[in-house]
Formats: C-alpha cells, sequence, structure tokens
C-alpha cells in the first residue's frame, strides 16, 4: 500500500535577508514535513524562524532583499520555490491561506467585512456577487458567526478581538484552501477567547480536513492542538516529533529548557529561565546554534553543526549529545 503524498515538504531549506547590516541568515536548513489534515506546531521563542518559515512558504518576503539560496518547498507535490508573484497570488487564499497575529492589523479598516471576504472569493473563483455572497456567508458560520446583516456590514474597528480572527478565519477558508497557516492566532485575545478559537481550528480540522502549520511560542497550545511539534531555535529545528512524545520525552537540551519555564504549579522563586537570548543572525554562532547557551555544550559543539538523528517513532533531534551516549565527552 502505497504512502499518500504529503500536502508539505520542506526540505533543507535556507533563507537569507539582504540588510544595511549585512546578510540575516533566518533559516538554515528547516526540514518540515504535514500530512493531509494534521496539525503541526512550529514552537520556539519569539525569533527563532516560525513566522519566516511560514512567509516563505505563502512566497511573501520581499524581494531581492529575501532569498532562498537552498532548499525546496513542495506542496501537493508541486515546487513552490522559483515561482513567479503571479502563480504565487493565484495559489494564496485559494490553495494556502495565512491567519495572521493581530486580527485587526490583517483586515482593511475601509472595507466592511462582507467586502474584504467577498473579495477574495470572487478573485479565485469568479462567481457573480449573490454567489460571492452565499459563499461569505457559509465560511462566517463555518467559524461560528451568524452571517447577518450587522456581521456583514461591520467594519473591523466594530468587531471585538475574537470575532476579528474568526473573520479572518472566515477569509482564509472562503476558498476551500487545504493548507492553513496560523500565526499565533490566539495571541492578541483574552484567554477564554483563546480557548474557543483554538477549538474552532480543531473543529475546523475535523470538518473541513484542513492540514494546518500552527506558528506559536505557547507550549500548552501546541500540546492542546498539534498532532506533531517542531521545535525551532534561530533558523533551525533541533527537535521533531508526535506531540505527546516530543513534550514528555524531550531530548534536545533546548526542548528540555523551554519545558522547564513551564510555571505547573511552581512558585515564583522556584520558576526557571533560559540563560542569554536567541543569538544575533547577522552573525550565527558556528556549530550548532544553541551551543552558547547550552549547560551541556562541547568542543565538538562549537565548530560542528550536528546531524537530525532518529530517536524513535519518528522522534527526530539534532544534538551532539545522542551520539556521545547523552554525556558530554
Amino acid at each position: 500500500m502505497s504512502t499518500p503524498t504529503p500536502l508539505l515538504e520542506v526540505e533543507d531549506l535556507h533563507l537569507n535577508f539582504r540588510s544595511m547590516r549585512g546578510l540575516v541568515r533566518a533559516l538554515d536548513g528547516v526540514t518540515l514535513t504535514l500530512a493531509p489534515g494534521e496539525i503541526l506546531g512550529l514552537v520556539g521563542e519569539s525569533g527563532c524562524g516560525k513566522t519566516v518559515t511560514g512567509l516563505s512558504i505563502l512566497g511573501l518576503l520581499r524581494k531581492p532583499q529575501a532569498e532562498i539560496p537552498q532548499g525546496s518547498i513542495r506542496f501537493g507535490g508541486r515546487e513552490l520555490v522559483g515561482l513567479s508573484d503571479a502563480v504565487m497570488r493565484r495559489l494564496r487564499g485559494k490553495e494556502i491561506a495565512m491567519v495572521f497575529q493581530d486580527p485587526l492589523a490583517s483586515l482593511n479598516p475601509v472595507f466592511t467585512i462582507e467586502d474584504q471576504i467577498s473579495t477574495v472569493v470572487r478573485l479565485h473563483k469568479k462567481v457573480s456577487r449573490r454567489e460571492a455572497r452565499d459563499a461569505v456567508s457559509e465560511a462566517l458560520q463555518s467559524v461560528g458567526l451568524p452571517a447577518t446583516e450587522a456581521i456583514l456590514g461591520s467594519y473591523p474597528h466594530q468587531l471585538s478581538g475574537g470575532m476579528r480572527q474568526r473573520c479572518c478565519l472566515a477569509m482564509a477558508l472562503s476558498c476551500g484552501a487545504p493548507l492553513l497557516i496560523a500565526d499565533e492566532p490566539s495571541t492578541a485575545l483574552d484567554v477564554t477567547i483563546q480557548a474557543q478559537v483554538l477549538m474552532l481550528l480543531l473543529e475546523l480540522r475535523e470538518h473541513l480536513g484542513v492540514g494546518m502549520i500552527l506558528v506559536t511560542h505557547n507550549l500548552g497550545v501546541a500540546a492542546q492542538t498539534c498532532d506533531r511539534v517542531a521545535v525551532m531555535y534561530a533558523g533551525v529545528v533541533v527537535e521533531s516529533g508526535e506531540t505527546a512524545d516530543v513534550f514528555k520525552r524531550p531530548v534536545h537540551p533546548y526542548t528540555k529548557a523551554l519545558y522547564s519555564c513551564l510555571p505547573q504549579g511552581k512558585k515564583v522563586d522556584d520558576l526557571a529561565t533560559i540563560p542569554g537570548s536567541v543569538p544575533d543572525l547577522l552573525d550565527p554562532p558556528t556549530g550548532c546554534r544553541y551551543h552558547p547557551r547550552c549547560p551541556h555544550a562541547f568542543e565538538k559543539c562549537v565548530v560542528v553543526k550536528p546531524e537530525v538523528t532518529d530517536v524513535g517513532a519518528g522522534h527526530e533531534a539534532a544534538c551532539h549529545l545522542l551520539s556521545s551516549g547523552g554525556v558530554a565527552p
């Protein structure tokens, strides 16, 4: 029995930004796979490359400042790297959609909700205004909003944060895109609405079969919603696998450090932190990019980039400790 084609395959992706200060090496060999109907979480601190990975998939990074010197992005078996802007515009919204962190900044303040969603529908589906309105109503209902005149005729500032985020989700799903990239979709919301949005993502996956990449720095959110996770640090995937396996049996020092920072009923004095900060990628560390902050780093970590090691059942990590028996020589 043949294995189904992955919905998305990112292989050895490198991304650089040209700046006034020099070349920013934002991604250094990122490899990810996503199956149809699966939710993959990208977790890690701010500045680790989670959002730019999503933007790279969509081709939203401005050229020539941003360049992909090496690597592959295949969607449904089709190579996306090197496609023209015109071709990518036809894919965005129709095949791959993205929901951004701040819904108020994502929506146009001078157009109504109906105008904004129907524009996407008419652009990609080539339908009449009446058919577009029906599609807008269906999309809003799929995310739990009534398609009333009060909602359709509202401007973004007239809606609550949770309603705006649901409208962004409706826009992303209005053309039936099989892949949704959600960039911190619950961060700007209060706790109660966060839970509703996360539950909505799970329902959309169940009912529509949408595959998702969920970008988050919140390990609790990833644990509740994701089938698999990829832990990123300084533009590198340091550990990946099934969510339960990675969080119950972390093997990379960075994943262990992130997990140790969770409150989990600890007193203030017992809260852990990770010393230092994410490095400046204008001059990234040699070898393992985590070695300046790693308490287990040894000489090899400084000079040699670690290879990805399979630790069982699809659980992988890139750390020299795995080839040295877990002990620094």
